[in-house]
């Protein structure tokens, strides 16, 4: 659950807060819905008001909801302070341990059903995060999609936060086994560096790239591997730039810059445009430049989740006209 204080007050200004649902999950799973797939999410809700009123919204995203089970009392949220000029934007998290998500049992799940249905599955870093019991149900399911033919896509998405001291160290081990797993990884040089403890001289972030990325995919045996360079040029003005490592070749979008509304979600609008892409056979080319727009529109609406849909995507990718649609 998303906790938002309105406008730009922060937490102890403010006496109201609007709330609506989100997470990697849902974010990924609803743009990808919005392109033309059929998308499912795997997770718990609480058995009460709360758990209605998120699987309510999340059938609103066009999200089909049949391997969501209800079980539990909590939910996990997080508060959201917007940033203003040299101030920047806050998250934080709250109760997230306690979900019914992060307390459920394997028998919550039908993980042999599920990987027999479907045909690509996405994980998160985020909740690699949060517990043994979780990390196993993470690796067993992504086992069992492997084993029946299907594609496993993993986010890095290391957060600091959640990790805790030495964090780097506890994760690296089971960020490993994933990406063992994976067919399709989001990573940048960041995560090669300080999870995976890859070397560099290099100084410059896109010659750091340039230089792990193909050990990177080499030693863990990946065919995939796509993120993003980001520069904030000013609080509220960012400019984006997608990358794809594919076929032992390094491909890079031109660079956007775009006005911020909200930032959050924006990776996880960049993420499904690369799954459009690779599953629609689009060239590395097209695939980077159209994941690319995704997430730079995904910073132009309010809340986590990308809205836009693949004509929108193009036609913001031709340049079309920004004046008022009749």
């Amino acid at each position: 659950m998303r906790l938002q204080v309105p406008g730009y007050e922060s937490l102890a200004q403010g006496r109201t807060l609007n709330y609506s649902f989100s997470g990697t999950g849902v974010n990924v799973t609803s743009a990808v819905a919005r392109l033309g797939h059929t998308g499912y999410m795997i997770s718990t809700l609480p058995k009460n008001p709360i758990g209605d009123a998120a699987m309510s919204f999340i059938q609103k995203l066009g999200i089909v909801p049949s391997y969501i089970s209800r079980n539990g009392e909590n939910l996990g949220m997080y508060f959201l302070e917007n940033g203003f000029g040299v101030r920047p934007s806050q998250v934080t998290y709250c109760n997230r341990q306690e979900s019914s998500f992060n307390t459920a049992t394997t028998d919550n799940y039908h993980f042999q059903k599920i990987a027999e249905e479907i045909d690509v599955i996405h994980f998160c870093g985020i909740t690699l995060a949060m517990n043994d019991q979780v990390r196993s149900q993470m690796k067993s399911l992504a086992k069992a999609v492997k084993a029946n033919g299907g594609k496993v896509v993993f986010d890095c998405n290391y957060r600091p936060s959640l990790w805790g001291e030495g964090g780097y160290k506890k994760a690296k081990s089971h960020y490993e086994e994933m990406l063992h797993l994976s067919d399709l990884v989001m990573m940048n040089e960041q995560d090669a560096k300080y999870i995976l403890e890859l070397k560099t001289n290099k100084l410059e972030r896109k010659e750091q790239l340039i230089d792990l990325l193909p050990i990177v995919a080499q030693t863990y045996q990946i065919p995939v591997i796509a993120g993003t360079h980001r520069v904030i040029d000013s609080a509220n003005f960012h400019s984006l730039q997608g990358f794809m490592y594919k076929d032992n070749s390094l491909t890079f979008a031109e660079p956007v810059s775009f006005q911020v509304l909200d930032r959050i979600g924006a990776g996880d609008a960049y993420t499904s445009g690369i799954l459009h892409g690779e599953t629609n056979g689009f060239s590395p080319e097209k695939t980077v430049a159209f994941a690319t727009v995704a997430a730079m529109l995904a910073h132009t609406v309010v809340g986590d989740t990308p809205t836009a849909s693949e004509n929108d995507i193009f036609q913001a990718m031709n340049h079309a006209s920004l004046d008022l649609k009749r």
